[in-house]
């Protein structure tokens, strides 16, 4: 099977192309690019490795052997004779169905009908011997650049309004963060169940979110429309974190244990809390622990403590602070160890 025949049986499979059509605005004259074939040519564009332009997608169809263009409207007969599929032809029909599944305000979110058409066609994509094979999902985001430039420093319009600066990786440390501008892409990808045979890692779904909202709640209504969609819920599991900036699932972890108060032994590992070190702005002094050895005595008398301190404790005046201070041939006879 051909690619073409293969993309063609997935759309037919989704209903999305009758559906798209009725949404659009019907016209005096008949258009020659049907919306089934629009799709068709997006699909063809992204397998062939293109960048996802619109030109690119006319060159696809243009590029097709001509009994497949005629077959899909590419060529058409017209009073004049044959008439080829034109740029100008593809862009008003893709503008008729960017404004049927878009929203009158755009939110940097994908509408309903937008997010709809998204889950159909990647439910379509999943062959039929593999739709109830699992229900885990791996969800995880990656960073896609838009095909704007960002916004003037100063403000001021951009071509992509609905993008904004985002962070990703790249495999750098956490400070080292990256800067970019355009949108998060979220997709959850098909997982065998625990102890479960292997199965094909499908796309089931996915969803594009500018990088104003995160990611991960952004993906939730994605998620939970499933059961209603007729696919029953399973276990979410977190892909392995590697551009992305946090994941959707939590871990579940045990509770911290209490903190003993018993002596531990010099080989046992004690769990209580790490006191912090006293700061040096505390009003409070820190306990003087007890000394191991009778401090020495000298003969010079201890200088009182500094009493502008906050950290210093009151202290009671004494003879010795009120005693005038010995003349200098005192002290300095004391430090010669001569006797005063």
């Amino acid at each position: 099977m051909t690619a073409l025949a293969r993309f063609e049986e997935i759309l037919d499979a989704s209903g999305i192309a009758p559906q798209i059509e009725a949404m659009l605005p019907a016209g005096v004259r008949q258009r020659q690019l049907s919306v089934r074939t629009l799709l068709a040519g997006m699909c063809l564009t992204l397998a062939d490795h293109r960048p996802a332009h619109l030109t690119r997608v006319h060159q696809a169809l243009t590029g097709l052997p001509e009994d497949e263009q005629r077959r899909l409207g590419v060529i058409a007969d017209w009073k004049r004779g044959p008439h080829q599929l034109t740029y100008r032809q593809t862009e008003y029909t893709f503008g008729l169905v960017a404004d049927a599944a878009g929203t009158d305000e755009p939110d940097g979110l994908p509408s309903d009908q937008l997010q709809g058409i998204c889950d159909g066609l990647l439910e379509a994509s999943i062959p039929d011997q593999f739709t109830g094979a699992s229900t885990s999902l791996a969800v995880d985001w990656t960073d896609l650049d838009s095909f704007s430039r960002p916004p003037p420093a100063r403000g001021g319009p951009c071509a992509d309004p609905e993008a904004w600066w985002g962070h990703r990786k790249n495999n750098l440390l956490r400070s080292e963060d990256e800067l970019f501008y355009g949108y998060y892409l979220s997709a959850g990808i098909m997982m065998p169940e625990e102890n479960g045979p292997a199965v094909p890692e499908f796309a089931r779904r996915a969803t594009v979110s500018s990088c104003r909202h995160d990611p991960a709640r952004a993906f939730v209504p994605v998620l939970t429309a499933m059961p209603d969609q007729g696919i029953p819920p399973g276990p979410c599991h977190c892909a392995r974190p590697g551009r992305s900036s946090s994941r959707t699932c939590t871990r579940t972890t045990a509770a911290p244990r209490a903190p003993t108060t018993a002596r531990s032994s010099p080989t046992a590992t004690s769990t209580a809390p790490r006191l912090r070190p006293p700061s040096w702005n505390s009003g409070r002094r820190p306990a003087t622990p007890p000394p191991s050895k009778p401090p020495r005595t000298t003969q010079r008398a201890p200088r009182p403590p500094a009493t502008s301190s906050a950290a210093s404790p009151a202290t009671t005046p004494t003879a010795t602070i009120a005693s005038p201070a010995p003349p200098s041939w005192a002290r300095s006879a004391a430090r010669c160890g001569q006797p005063r």
